[in-house]
């Protein structure tokens, strides 16, 4: 069943709350009227053409993804349509992880949505997009998926990959966004499309974090407050490292690695300097664009975060 909340039909933008669609032919009715719609700004059929952004989602939508939201917009264009898909994949965890407890509240996520640009909202359900139950052919991430993310949670990006390809032959994009906080993620879809000549742009957004440094994540609501602050060690360790980068890459991770050594209640999976292209990891003396990784545990909570550093041998 489509669902809008009524608006006037000239109303800005900005009171606008999105269509919420739920399966595959509604949202190819959401997506043919666009098509036919014609240019929404004034200047009539010769206004210039939008394109379709997605932004792929599990809900529970924080400022993070409401960013990634307002770029689509401007992607899109004024004539653009925004899809905004919000869908928890099971493929993505792993035996023991939250797949049943991940918050969800589509109501509040549509609430959220409204005013930042998105058009429509795409929130299937599993039988939706898996209608034939698991997908017996699924992506592969290679080796990508084999390290740091794909070593402590095997799979994950091979879930990730397979259903990020359904849902861009669902929507159709032009364009599509993702948050530069899941860089590995971020590397594996771009290897994608470019590997299975996938025709869409993908477009990485810089991260999202708190005044305090924390970078926002939908799991960040399981923390307590005593457990809040301890995740605060992981941006400063990041801070440490990028502060280091004038002491080659053994001094970036090892200025990294003592503030997380320090932390009390922090329990790191891996901290890691890699290139940002391949995700290998560098050399002693490399020297260059490189992304700090790192993930750990705060109590029951798995946070992951990242810092672009610009490495320089060591000068002392």
């Amino acid at each position: 069943m489509i669902t809008q909340t009524t608006t006037s039909p000239d109303a800005e933008p900005a009171q606008r709350t999105p269509l919420v669609v739920r399966t595959r032919s509604e949202l190819r009715d959401a997506q043919m009227r666009w098509a036919i719609a014609g240019p929404l700004e004034p200047g009539g059929p010769d206004a210039a053409p939008g394109q379709r952004a997605v932004v792929m989602t599990m809900g529970a939508l924080h400022d993070g993804h409401l960013e990634l939201v307002r770029r689509a917009r401007e992607e899109a264009g004024p004539n653009g349509q925004v899809v905004v898909t919000i869908f928890v994949n099971p493929l993505q965890f792993g035996a023991g992880e939250d797949l049943e407890t991940y918050p969800r509240d589509l109501d509040g996520d549509v609430a959220k949505l409204a005013g930042v640009g998105a058009d429509v909202v795409f929130a299937p359900t599993p039988d939706v997009v898996y209608p034939d139950g698991d997908p017996v052919v699924r992506v592969s991430a290679g080796r990508i998926g084999e390290v740091l993310e794909g070593e402590h949670r095997p799979g994950h990006l091979d879930g990730v990959l397979t259903v990020v390809l359904k849902l861009m032959h669902l929507v159709r994009p032009d364009v599509a966004l993702f948050g530069e906080k899941d860089a590995q993620q971020l590397l594996a879809v771009r290897r994608m499309v470019r590997d299975l000549e996938v025709s869409v742009e993908v477009v990485g957004v810089p991260t999202v974090r708190e005044a305090d440094g924390l970078a926002l994540s939908s799991r960040n609501a399981y923390l307590s407050a005593g457990e809040r602050e301890r995740a605060l060690a992981l941006s400063r360790a990041l801070a440490a490292g990028a502060a280091a980068a004038d002491r080659g890459a053994a001094g970036v991770t090892n200025a990294a690695r003592q503030v997380l050594d320090e932390a009390e209640g922090v329990v790191v999976d891996y901290l890691a300097l890699v290139d940002p292209v391949t995700v290998d990891a560098v050399a002693d003396d490399f020297s260059g664009s490189a992304l700090l990784l790192v993930a750990a545990r705060v109590g029951s909570t798995r946070l992951i975060d990242n810092q672009a550093v610009e490495v320089s041998p060591d000068q002392r």
